[in-house]
């Protein structure tokens, strides 16, 4: 009796050891690229990831820093990422390009793309930009200043009567140094940095892309087309998502504390806790409160600006077919 007893104890804790092994490759696995280097942008998958959030859904996810040499579209095409962040000009532009992405999430709802110039050159009104020489972000940044460009009727090439493109580096030097009378910024990010720089408000003039009536959508979530054919697949996007979206309201509701966890993640050290809190405060200002799920009127509005982008640098072509799914996010109660 004592041997069967024994014998029963053994097989229970074999059992027990197997459930767990078991838990543990559960646990599915998903592997999410960023559009820059961590800092407050992105502080809802960083959050969601410290808080245990990804975990509780089952999963086991790996975020990976983006950069000035990193463009999203690339990565995920070549099988380096299952997700990605990207502004929805860069994603469109890519799939007519024939990387086939797909917005499955649209976690910001508003820009915060701005061109922020120096006060002293006398510019007032964007059609004091003829002539000027302007800072521009490229690398998938440059499709809302074109759209924006062709809307005001100004080339971009140089040619007289248009505007002079400085391709800008990701800092504020030209415009501080003189290289350029305005320059890209981030209403969280790039704008802080001129002020801290020694620049007052009242010293600068700021144009919103939002207020200019170009504002696309910036920072949304992308998967590639033939992997969303997966159902299986679909519900473990279902399952990030709304863990993200978890990540992103506790963001929102302790801004302090998710920049601090952004730093933790930081490995460069570069970032300051100064600067990422109130990149935090400022983001929170952006962030859709539905859940994440694409507005199909933003894209609309989006894909419109994009149409009308002009001929010397165009965006896009044609409309797009098939670059957003709401599948994701009606997913797991979304």
């Amino acid at each position: 009796m004592a041997g069967k007893t024994v014998r029963a104890l053994l097989c229970a804790g074999a059992a027990l050891l197997g459930l767990a092994a078991g838990g543990a490759r559960a646990a599915e696995k998903v592997t999410l690229q960023l559009k820059w280097v961590p800092q407050a942008q992105f502080a809802g998958y960083y959050v969601a990831q410290a808080k245990g959030y990804y975990k509780e859904a089952g999963l086991d996810v790996t975020i990976k820093p983006g950069g000035p040499d990193v463009a999203p579209p690339q990565v995920i095409a070549g099988g380096g990422a299952d997700v990605v962040v990207d502004w929805m000009p860069s994603a469109l532009a890519s799939r007519e390009k024939g990387v086939p992405l797909v917005n499955i999430a649209q976690p910001f709802k508003k820009s915060g793309l701005m061109l922020t110039c120096r006060a002293d050159t006398g510019i007032r009104t964007p059609a004091d930009l003829k002539g000027r020489t302007l800072g521009v972000w490229y690398s998938g940044n440059e499709y809302p200043f074109l759209a924006w460009m062709a809307k005001l009727g100004l080339r971009t090439d140089g040619s007289p009567g248009g505007v002079t493109v400085l391709k800008q580096g990701f800092n504020v030097d030209p415009l501080i140094q003189r290289q350029a009378d305005c320059v890209s910024t981030m209403s969280y990010n790039e704008y802080w940095q001129v002020i801290d720089a020694g620049f007052k408000p009242e010293q600068l003039v700021v144009f919103r892309y939002e207020d200019q009536g170009v504002a696309a959508l910036e920072d949304g979530l992308y998967a590639l087309e033939a992997k969303l054919k997966d159902k299986a697949f679909v519900a473990r996007l279902a399952k990030f998502v709304a863990a993200s979206e978890k990540g992103w309201a506790y963001a929102a509701a302790h801004p302090d504390e998710a920049a601090e966890i952004v730093l933790e993640n930081d490995a460069s050290g570069a970032q300051t806790e100064t600067h990422q809190k109130r990149m935090m405060r400022e983001i929170a200002k952006l962030l859709d409160t539905s859940g994440g799920r694409l507005d199909p009127a933003d894209y609309d509005r989006t894909v419109a600006i994009l149409l009308a982008g002009g001929t010397d640098q165009p965006v896009i072509t044609r409309k797009p077919e098939g670059a957003w799914t709401h599948a994701v996010t009606a997913a797991e109660g979304q």
